[in-house]
């Protein structure tokens, strides 16, 4: 087999494992009264099975990078994909709801695998077609938004075909073709740790590992107020965790994050509160306008998800279009030129306040996904040129982590803005938010340069 044909191929086995994640967010929110007659839930609890996935992917995605770098990305996107197709076999014949959630979040922590150990492997594959990196990592982008759009909408049709098992049980087949597709044509492993258990076990930093994600889960937890009665006493103990992590990370060699150098990385740590501050603003979107559109418009659920497929269509559009431009202009023109877009949206989300017709939600859903489009993949090749090839892994993990807390900070504030429900009142004080959020995404991108070679 010539190269061009298995790097295509290469790429369509990382792109089918990294858009599970996505999915599998995505799909889950349609089975949610099933789940509750099914196990006789009330809805707070049902919400379990959905952030549970939602915190063992965000704690999960640095650490399987990590683990990616020191034992090779293949490796562990084959593990990863392994784990998905066993979980998901036995999720449908968990007795409770519990051992549900579990399932949930090994489930995640297998699709977090994905990602990291793709990008790790995109400078191989890039190398070997002879391309530029942002190709195929615009390819498996696309491939992600694809998958968070059409989630609902498959979910909905194996919920009322099948039943919630089938949500689970059509994870089996597409990782198994991600893991054997990815075996058959990705790049081998170069060499990578080796040595004693005993040993690989203490140069892994497990006490640190522990403080990363307990500190992270802690925190997460407290924002989406997960255990009323407890938010404060959780973001207490997540920042008195956070604070001990630092102090034994910046002592133990080798760290689990070498956070000497991250900071020394100012290229990256821009990307990182660049990319944050921008989910932030996306996901007022994503997930305000359709309550606003609901609750304000009266429109039925199933017309506001139809409503809402402009915004990934056109994403997936735009994200072709800004790999050639920043193979043109460079990242950072098209950067820029992305969040200056994306501030002119969030201002004409203004008139919402005004108007819930059907042709002007249309126009600004579809205007929002080009923003998203053409950020999203020049952020992730900003990331990707900050850092060594022996880091990637762990990168795109925190990088992975930013897009959750940009959508954690989304979802406080809706919260903030809208306690009573979205209204066209509340939603004018998230127009605002978006615009000073826009703001700061624009300072930090000018700030933003490609680190030296």
């Amino acid at each position: 087999m010539s190269n061009k044909p298995r790097t295509g191929l290469a790429v369509a086995g990382l792109s089918l494992g990294t858009a599970l994640n996505p999915l599998n967010s995505s799909m889950i929110a349609v089975a949610l009264v099933v789940l509750r007659a099914d196990f006789g839930l009330d809805v707070a609890t049902v919400t379990w099975v959905i952030t549970s996935f939602y915190l063992a992917s965000a704690a999960g995605q640095p650490l399987m990078g990590r683990l990616a770098d020191r034992f090779g990305p293949r490796r562990m996107f084959m593990l990863g994909m392994g784990t998905v197709a066993v979980t998901c076999a036995l999720a449908p014949f968990s007795p409770n709801f519990a051992l549900l959630c579990v399932d949930r979040a090994v489930m995640a922590l297998g699709t977090a695998t994905a990602y990291p150990s793709a990008v790790v492997m995109i400078g191989a594959i890039a190398q070997r077609a002879g391309t530029e990196s942002s190709r195929p990592l615009g390819r498996i982008q696309m491939a992600n938004t694809s998958a968070a759009a059409v989630g609902p909408v498959a979910g909905g049709l194996l919920v009322g075909q099948v039943g919630w098992e089938a949500l689970f049980l059509v994870n089996v087949p597409l990782a198994l073709a991600a893991l054997f597709i990815v075996r058959k044509v990705a790049p081998a492993d170069g060499v990578r740790e080796r040595g004693s258990l005993a040993q690989l076990v203490k140069d892994s930093d497990i006490p640190g590992i522990a403080g990363f994600v307990g500190s992270l889960l802690l925190v997460m937890m407290a924002l989406l107020d997960v255990a009323p009665g407890y938010r404060w006493w959780m973001l207490g103990a997540g920042t008195a965790i956070a604070a001990l992590f630092v102090w034994r990370e910046l002592r133990f060699n080798p760290p689990f994050l070498d956070l000497r150098l991250l900071g020394r990385n100012r290229p990256l740590m821009l990307v990182y509160l660049g990319f944050a501050v921008f989910s932030s603003v996306y996901y007022f979107v994503f997930f305000g306008l359709p309550q606003l559109l609901q609750e304000a418009g009266g429109y039925d659920p199933a017309l506001v998800g139809l409503l809402m497929l402009p915004l990934a269509a056109t994403s997936v559009l735009a994200t072709p279009w800004a790999v050639r431009a920043m193979g043109k202009f460079g990242v950072r023109r098209v950067l820029i030129a992305g969040v200056v877009l994306l501030t002119l949206v969030a201002a004409l989300m203004w008139l919402l306040t005004g108007s819930l017709a059907i042709p002007l939600v249309l126009a600004l859903t579809t205007l929002m996904g080009i923003p998203y489009g053409t950020v999203g993949i020049a952020t992730n090749q900003g990331m990707f040129l900050s850092v060594r090839p022996q880091e990637r892994g762990v990168a795109a993990g925190i990088y992975q982590t930013c897009r959750y807390v940009g959508a954690i900070t989304a979802t406080v504030l809706i919260g903030v803005f809208a306690g009573g429900g979205v209204d066209q009142a509340s939603w004018g004080l998230m127009v605002i938010a978006m615009l000073v959020l826009s703001a700061v995404a624009f300072g930090v991108t000018l700030l933003w340069r490609q680190r030296a070679a």
